[in-house]
């Protein structure tokens, strides 16, 4: 459950930070240089980072930031919640600490939101260090319908939406099935009715579940084109065993706690004839890595 301050101020800016100091500190000073005209606060959650963080964010912001440092790593959506339990701000712009503002994104966005009402999820442009468009949002929930995709090599989504269907190329908003949790405006209100994020999640599709949620009360999804995020993603193709781990579990409970168990066994086994086929596209290309990588998705799709 979700307990909230009194709002007094327009926006929250939840930033969760894990030993990732050196991004944090550049995340909030583009903060501070972009975000004008608008009332907010910024919040950095600490899964319980090793990196001196807590000092380093006191000594360079002071006043300017309310630090939680939390006993222990609880992941992405549950330090979220701590966040939301003492914001202020009518709405809540949950922000990767690898990010930085291109331009007044946290006002754009607000801005947007209190002009539409029926709006309770909303989000940025996301662009790679390069400048290139970068993942911001997906056009369709995870479904059959996405796995048969997939294993089409979006081939689909490409002829309904084009080619970077994950990237408005448009200058006007539009509707989107869910957004990315690097850059995501909420509704402090729909926080506090949901109840914010489900805590059965550690990481990864914890934010999807949200929001399809969200939509289930009514509300809408919206990419807005205007506000822009540069988002540091990593981008090596390494084969992080742990890191893969997480994305299936996420994947798995999505799928278990909104279209049930048999749903996700379907899903599943497209999903393996995925992994397959690109164990042997990739093994005859010669590229060991990304073979790996793909056998060992193979070997823990249900884990």
């Amino acid at each position: 459950m979700i307990y909230f301050a009194i709002c007094f101020m327009d926006v929250s800016i939840i930033i969760i930070n894990y030993n990732t100091i050196s991004f944090l500190c550049d995340a909030i000073d583009s903060i501070i240089e972009k975000a004008q005209g608008i009332s907010y606060e910024i919040i950095v959650v600490d899964n319980n980072s090793s990196d001196n963080s807590d000092c380093i964010i006191s000594e360079k912001f002071a006043d300017k930031v309310v630090y939680v440092k939390l006993p222990e790593n609880i992941g992405f959506g549950r330090a979220n919640n701590e966040g939301i339990k003492i914001a202020k701000g009518k709405n809540l712009f949950l922000l990767n600490p690898d990010t930085i503002l291109r331009n007044n994104a946290v006002k754009i966005l607000s801005n947007y939101m209190n002009e539409h009402q029926n709006v309770g999820v909303c989000c940025g442009n996301i662009f790679d260090a390069d400048g290139s468009p970068a993942y911001s949002f997906m056009p369709v929930f995870q479904s059959i319908f996405y796995e048969i995709d997939l294993l089409l090599h979006n081939m689909l989504f490409r002829i309904i939406w084009g080619k970077k269907f994950w990237f408005n190329k448009t200058e006007k908003p539009k509707y989107v099935a869910h957004v990315t949790g690097a850059d995501m405006m909420v509704r402090r209100c729909i926080a506090l009715v949901t109840g914010g994020f489900d805590s059965d999640f550690f990481m990864y599709g914890e934010e999807t579940e949200w929001i399809y949620r969200i939509k289930k009360l009514g509300y809408k999804v919206v990419s807005v084109p205007q506000a822009e995020i540069i988002h540091f993603a990593g981008k090596s193709f390494d084969v992080n065993t742990d890191r893969i781990k997480m994305i299936l579990s996420g994947r798995n409970l999505f799928y278990h706690k909104t279209h049930g168990s048999i749903y996700c066994s379907i899903a599943n086994l497209i999903y393996g004839l995925t992994a397959l086929s690109r164990i042997v596209f990739f093994a005859l290309a010669g590229n060991k890595i990304k073979t790996r990588k793909w056998s060992y998705i193979l070997k823990n799709i249900c884990s």
